[in-house]
């Protein structure tokens, strides 16, 4: 099966006045036609960067300086600004952790909507008025025919969100690349927004790539999960077998941290220090200051994914010679 989504070794730069800062190194990911592909890590890890350079959003002076991202085997990271535009809304939707960022304050919701669909579909305006309605009553919103001549402003945080979702979703997009869709949101809320972009995506056999720290989200909606350590991907592996048996020192630590109601009086695992700047990253394994398992090797030599049970991790303890 063809893959709907290859990021093949991607790095992306910040050039500054005191040099060049690396903020990806060779990120290498995919994501099959209806995979929800959760990518999970601390603040800084680089993964927003990685939606943002997948969906050609990165913030100047921000560029991909290496290499590939390919959609449905067709190459996007070198695209002109134009054509990328295409693209992202007709072959990606995206959602973002605060939906009045991504809506404008000036414009109805149906404006917004009814404007995404005429531009992507071949639909004249009375059809495109039909499908924001229907796109609005999927995501949950009540009255949508009367609701649709709102202003985001009128609507509660997670009504917005359910808004930012049908604007996503409007021209049926093959890929949505949600960034920490529920952060912004009540708890309560969370998981109904979860739940309505799992079973919309899945509908309309859209694949997902789902940023977020909170492993809770992941476990209930990924089916693989990549973690990210200072601009790496440190595992990947399916979701079930990275948290039960997590084959990277970081990713027990992160998994050892949530709290779990099968041993309430357990003391939680905490992993000293905090990520690297950008601009101190150590040389070798980037957590080896901050693992309780280092090596001679993990200060010198910077280890690559490699087979680790049902998962890959970059770790130097998953080499023949340490097993």
């Amino acid at each position: 099966m063809t893959e709907l989504l290859e990021v093949k070794n991607l790095c992306v730069e910040f050039p500054t006045r005191r040099g060049t800062l690396k903020a990806l190194h060779n990120v290498s990911l995919s994501i099959a036609p209806g995979e929800v592909l959760g990518v999970v890590g601390e603040s800084g890890a680089g993964k927003s960067l990685t939606g943002a350079a997948i969906i050609g959003l990165l913030d100047p002076p921000g560029r991909v300086s290496g290499g590939q991202i390919l959609l449905e085997g067709n190459r996007i990271d070198n695209l002109p600004d134009e054509q990328m535009r295409r693209i992202r809304g007709r072959q990606i939707g995206a959602i973002f952790q605060d939906p009045l960022t991504s809506l404008n304050p000036l414009y109805t919701v149906g404006q917004q909507l009814v404007e995404t669909i005429a531009t992507h579909l071949p639909l004249n305006r009375a059809q495109a008025q039909q499908r924001a309605i229907e796109l609005l009553e999927a995501t949950g919103i009540p009255a949508a025919r009367e609701r649709i001549n709102h202003y985001p402003h009128q609507f509660s945080g997670g009504m917005r969100q359910r808004v930012v979702i049908a604007l996503a979703l409007a021209a049926e997009p093959r890929l949505i690349v949600a960034d920490e869709p529920t952060t912004a949101l009540d708890v309560s809320i969370q998981a109904q927004i979860i739940d309505l972009l799992k079973n919309l995506c899945k509908s309309q056999g859209a694949s997902v790539l789902l940023i977020t720290h909170d492993m809770g989200v992941i476990a209930e909606t990924a089916d693989r999960v990549a973690v990210m350590y200072a601009g790496r991907i440190v595992e990947i592996g399916p979701v079930a077998d990275v948290i039960q048996r997590p084959q990277h020192p970081y990713t027990a630590g992160l998994m050892g941290s949530i709290p779990s109601i099968d041993r309430l009086s357990a003391r939680l695992v905490q992993i000293d220090g905090s990520m690297p700047r950008l601009n101190a990253i150590p040389p070798g394994c980037a957590f080896h200051p901050r693992c309780s398992q280092r090596m001679l090797r993990c200060d010198q030599e910077r280890p690559d994914l490699m087979p680790a049970s049902t998962s890959q991790a970059a770790c130097w303890l998953h080499t023949p010679e340490v097993i």
